[in-house]
């Protein structure tokens, strides 16, 4: 291998720990205006106010970045793949075929702990929504704004979609059956845990989404007065 192909390889290799430095910090902006979406849902009401286009701008840089990522994996495979020695071709299929299921199964875990802390944070909160219950907005038309109570079926970790349940349809759903929706992150709300210290307190004055009575619907409301704690 001469020194210009050595040298080839270093650059590319610190490319790629430059774009996974640039994807921690975008990952770190989008957790944060998560969390304020999710704290004060109502400020996207406020005239004037540019989360929901900050958030796209951020999800597109996170793409444009992944992306990159990918194509500087595969050209450092194939620079390297030019200087490894082939061994016999038989020996070596044979040698896959053996460890190809292994890896198969590795290759889940073996993803996840390659990311940062933050994003791997990230990543298995989403996957620990499977089986509950959530808001999504399921409608592609922003304007309607409409949110509903679905059940998780799976988080994809690769294309970051949930996959989730409508169990309860409206009357005007084709067929009247539940029906299966893939949406990203920014159309899903987790809701508080009862006895999570973390879960902010919900104060009178606050904006909220509460269920109608005997459905699945949410609609936006506020909130007047809280339960009086008891005690003992």
């Amino acid at each position: 291998m001469s020194s210009p192909d050595i040298a080839s390889i270093l650059d590319n290799s610190r490319e790629l720990d430059r774009l996974r430095k640039e994807q921690e910090e975008v990952l770190v902006e989008i957790n944060k205006l998560h969390k304020k979406l999710q704290a004060t849902p109502e400020v996207v009401e406020k005239p004037g106010d540019s989360s929901l286009s900050r958030l796209k701008s951020l999800y597109i840089q996170a793409k444009e970045l992944s992306e990159t990522e990918v194509t500087i994996s595969n050209l450092l495979l194939s620079q390297l793949d030019t200087f490894l020695p082939s061994g016999p071709p038989g020996q070596q299929r044979r040698k896959m075929d053996g460890n190809d299921q292994k890896r198969k199964r590795m290759k889940s875990d073996s993803d996840i702990s390659r990311l940062s802390p933050s994003m791997r944070s990230h990543i298995e909160a989403c996957v620990s929504l499977k089986d509950e219950q959530v808001a999504a907005r399921v409608t592609s038309d922003a304007e309607k704004d409409e949110w509903f109570v679905v059940k998780v079926i799976n988080f994809d970790e690769k294309t970051k979609e949930f996959e989730v349940l409508d169990e309860e349809p409206g009357d005007d759903e084709e067929g009247g059956g539940q029906r299966k929706y893939k949406l990203p992150g920014s159309c899903i709300i987790p809701f508080p845990k009862r006895n999570d210290p973390s879960t902010p307190e919900f104060t009178a004055g606050r904006h909220v989404l509460a269920v109608y009575p005997g459905t699945t619907a949410l609609y936006k409301a506020t909130v007047i007065s809280t339960p009086r704690k008891l005690f003992t």
